[in-house]
């Protein structure tokens, strides 16, 4: 792997955790492995005295400071402590704080553990998936519903997902612009998209009602399945942004799939159990799910080195144009029909 996340770095990662891991009551002779690369590194560490095995998140400088990350923390531990949503718990180090230091090629990299989860990530062709739909958007109301009424800490920080954030002026995931394989074709078409967006996320509005608190990265990497229990992992995007954006964030990479409107509606139908949601909320959902779409299409190219991006690389460009050709013109029809 090229860029940030080399093969030589991801080993430097694995042998500086194994350094540390005393911090976290584990044995100093503890078997580290590699589990994902993406926004983070994440390994699994197994201490062999236990058999027990804990997850570290080794945070990629420059996203998130330290001040963030321990809001994080905060609110998945009054999550876990009110019963909203089956999370791993973090593991403070012995010294109590919930976050370590480590340094890597010079800089200084924070670390955080949590307990392992048990479950399988669903797949879109998996059975049973419109039924996890159904529960996820229960859940999605109930962590709506929470961060209404939770008292933040006065230090609470997070990062603010808006069109400006997303694919405005200050884009957190990079310019869309320098999405992989993009010609100028594509790029009139996007841009056309983006316009539209921003005068429909202004139309929408970021009143109290729509607009909070989020998980922001609700995608089927994040969701563990195990029996009956539907869980929820990896709060590293959590921030404020709109409450429905969480069922955009659930579609992610598969937004062209054909059974997204039936994983819509099972969410929509889930959320309702536990919270009211106007039609022109779901209304709505198709403008967040090509919002999202975009974003990822621009977080692919600015994160080219993780599995994820390379995987997927210039033909995700390409069905990100068709997603958004086929927005606008069901959007130009539906503005035509309500001045008719």
């Amino acid at each position: 792997m090229a860029g940030l996340y080399d093969d030589a770095f991801v080993e430097q990662l694995r042998q500086g955790l194994g350094e540390i891991t005393h911090e976290w009551g584990l044995a100093p002779h503890c078997s580290v492995t590699t589990l994902n690369l993406s926004e983070n590194a994440t390994f699994k560490a197994v201490d062999p005295d236990t058999g027990h095995p804990v997850i570290l998140r080794v945070h990629r400088p420059g996203y998130h400071d330290r001040d963030e990350i321990a809001s994080e923390l905060a609110w998945i531990d009054a999550l876990r402590r009110d019963g909203v949503v089956a999370t791993p718990m973090p593991l403070p180090c012995k010294n109590g704080n919930g976050i370590a230091t480590m340094r890597a090629a010079g800089a200084e990299r924070h670390v955080v553990a949590f307990e392992f989860m048990s479950g399988s990530e669903p797949t879109p062709q998996a059975g049973g998936i419109v039924s996890a739909f159904q529960e996820l958007g229960a859940i999605s109301a109930r962590l709506h519903g929470h961060a209404r009424r939770w008292q933040r800490p006065a230090a609470f920080r997070r990062k603010v997902w808006t069109y400006e954030t997303m694919l405005g002026s200050r884009p957190l995931w990079g310019d869309w612009r320098d999405a992989l394989g993009l010609t100028a074709e594509g790029r009139a078409v996007l841009d056309r998209t983006c316009r539209v967006l921003s005068e429909r996320l202004a139309h929408y509005g970021e009143g109290p009602e729509r607009f909070g608190l989020v998980h922001a990265d609700l995608r089927l990497a994040n969701l563990l399945v195990d029996q009956d229990r539907l869980g929820v992992i990896d709060f590293d995007d959590c921030g404020f942004s709109w409450f429905i954006y969480d069922f955009a964030a659930a579609v992610s990479f598969f937004e062209d799939d054909p059974v997204v409107p039936a994983l819509q509606d099972a969410w929509v139908e889930g959320y309702r159990t536990v919270s009211p949601l106007a039609d022109e909320d779901v209304a709505f959902l198709p403008t967040f799910i090509m919002l999202r779409r975009i974003l990822l299409t621009a977080w692919i190219a600015s994160h080219a080195e993780t599995p994820t991006a390379q995987a997927l690389g210039a033909p995700f460009t390409d069905v990100t144009v068709q997603l958004a050709d086929a927005y606008l013109a069901r959007t130009e029809c539906s503005l035509a029909g309500q001045h008719e």
